[in-house]
């Protein structure tokens, strides 16, 4: 009789690589305990983990409800949303993180502001409002937006894969039992495509991490600019940038795990269905 085979993701391997990666955090942490170097250099780059989290929470949920607009006006009944919505994904996947939160920043901003400006030029006579300075907006807000937008358009498409995943006889019977598409949305289509969304949504939340460290490009306090101002001002880079790869290390395998135990617990809720 053949061997039968199975996939290593489903044999039930002991996580080693967790083990391994659990030894050298913990390594790494009982340095920064006994090392007065390394605590005075881990105190003064974790100041920056809140404005981390502000950053990467802020900008994801943008990114979700933004997504989600998208997706739901590329499977519009009218062309017009349907050509706009791949216009608007299209365009922006094309533009790198980076080249975006330059251009959200510095000419965003100031079109922003401009327009603010014109459109309450009325209220300004008033003296109820005073016009909008480009200093007034701030360069971690410029950040979070432009994470947001970049971000909206690979979660437009993650969305529209999973919506367009439920099968198309379900939504014809909820049809025929008189739903409304809101009520089809809600209770059929939603619950069956957020088992099929979770998974790459949750991996692109943890690259939001890992992505909110280009923030400091533009003198947000977050992890990195503090990492980054430490190191310059003491010289001392293996030190500081090894310990600003452990936070980060830190934060997205624990997001990792925590979102890979969802996803376990909903695959055996449905498999006890």
């Amino acid at each position: 009789m053949a061997p039968t085979h199975r996939r290593p993701a489903d044999n039930g391997d002991f996580p080693w690589w967790l083990v391994a990666m659990g030894s050298c955090a913990l390594g790494l942490a009982t340095i920064i305990v006994v090392n007065d170097l390394y605590a005075q250099v881990f105190a003064t780059v974790a100041r920056g983990i809140g404005i981390t989290l502000i950053v990467t929470v802020c900008a994801f949920s943008l990114a979700t409800l933004m997504g989600l607009l998208v997706a739901l006006a590329g499977l519009s009944d009218y062309l017009l949303l349907r050509q706009a919505a791949r216009f608007y994904v299209e365009l922006l996947r094309g533009i790198p993180i980076l080249v975006l939160l330059f251009y959200i920043a510095f000419v965003g901003a100031p079109g922003f502001v401009w327009l603010y400006n014109s459109l309450a030029q009325p209220i300004f006579a008033t003296g109820l409002l005073e016009p909008l300075q480009v200093r007034d907006v701030s360069l971690m807000w410029r950040a979070i937006f432009a994470l947001a937008i970049g971000y909206s358009s690979f979660l437009a498409e993650i969305f529209r894969a999973g919506f367009q995943s439920v099968d198309p006889g379900q939504i014809e019977a909820a049809k025929s039992l008189g739903l409304k598409r809101g009520q089809r949305f809600r209770l059929i289509i939603l619950p069956q495509a957020f088992r099929v969304i979770l998974p790459p949504f949750s991996n692109d939340f943890v690259s939001m991490v890992k992505d909110s460290s280009l923030v400091s490009v533009l003198g947000v306090a977050d992890v990195s600019q503090a990492g980054k101002i430490y190191a310059s001002g003491s010289f001392r880079f293996f030190e500081t940038y090894s310990i600003v790869a452990y936070i980060y290390l830190v934060l997205t395998i624990g997001l990792s795990l925590v979102l890979r135990g969802v996803e376990r617990r909903l695959r055996q809720r449905q498999a006890s269905r």
